[in-house]
C-alpha cells in the first residue's frame, strides 16, 4: 500500500512537469506556425524595425536573437542580417521627420500593390540605390521603365530615389525583403 501510495505521489509529482513541458512545445509550436504566416504573408524586417525601433540597442538584439525566423537562419545569415537591420536603422536614425512621414507613406503605398508588382518595384529601388542619385531620376525616366512600370509605380520608385537610401547589399539575386 505505501508503494502504491509513493507511485502516487510521484505521478502526482511528475504530470505538472510533463503538462508544462508539453505547454511550452504547444506555445514554440504555434510561434514557429506564427512566423511561417508572417513570412508568407510577406512580413520583413521593416515590421521588425517599426516594432523594435523604440527599444535599447542591448533590448533590439535580444528581440532578434529570440525571434524564431533570425534563430531559424544558419550562422553566416544571422550576421548579414543583423548587419541589414541596423544599417536600415541607422539610415532611418537620419531622416528628418518630414522623410520618415515620407517613407511610412511609401511603404503604405507598396503593400497597396499586388505582391508580384511590389516584388518588381523592390528590386527596382534595390537596382537604384547601387546608381548615384543623380542618375536614379535619368533611369526612372528611360523607355525601359517606362515600359516595365505604370505612371504611377514609376512616381513611387521617384519618390522612394530621393529619399536618403541605404547602401545597396551585395547579395546577389536574393529576394528584396525590405529588411
Amino acid at each position: 500500500m505505501q508503494v502504491a501510495a509513493t507511485g502516487l505521489a510521484l505521478v502526482l509529482a511528475i504530470l505538472p512537469c510533463m503538462a508544462q513541458t508539453r505547454r511550452a512545445a504547444r506555445i514554440q509550436r504555434r510561434e514557429e506556425r506564427q512566423a511561417a504566416r508572417q513570412q508568407a504573408q510577406g512580413n520583413h524586417a521593416g515590421q521588425w524595425l517599426r516594432r523594435y525601433q523604440g527599444l535599447p540597442s542591448d533590448q533590439q538584439q535580444k528581440a532578434l536573437e529570440n525571434d524564431p525566423q533570425f534563430r531559424s537562419l544558419p550562422p553566416e545569415r544571422q550576421k548579414l542580417q543583423q548587419d541589414r537591420i541596423l544599417q536600415r536603422m541607422e539610415t532611418w536614425e537620419h531622416l528628418t521627420p518630414d522623410q520618415k512621414q515620407q517613407a511610412r507613406q511609401l511603404y503604405s503605398r507598396l503593400q497597396g500593390l499586388p505582391p508580384e508588382r511590389r516584388q518588381k518595384l523592390r528590386t527596382a529601388i534595390r537596382d537604384l540605390r547601387a546608381m548615384p542619385p543623380d542618375q536614379r531620376q535619368q533611369i526612372i525616366e528611360s523607355d525601359r521603365f517606362k515600359n516595365q512600370f505604370s505612371p504611377q509605380e514609376r512616381d513611387l520608385l521617384g519618390s522612394a530615389s530621393r529619399l536618403p537610401l541605404a547602401p545597396a547589399e551585395n547579395v546577389p539575386n536574393e529576394p528584396a525583403s525590405e529588411q
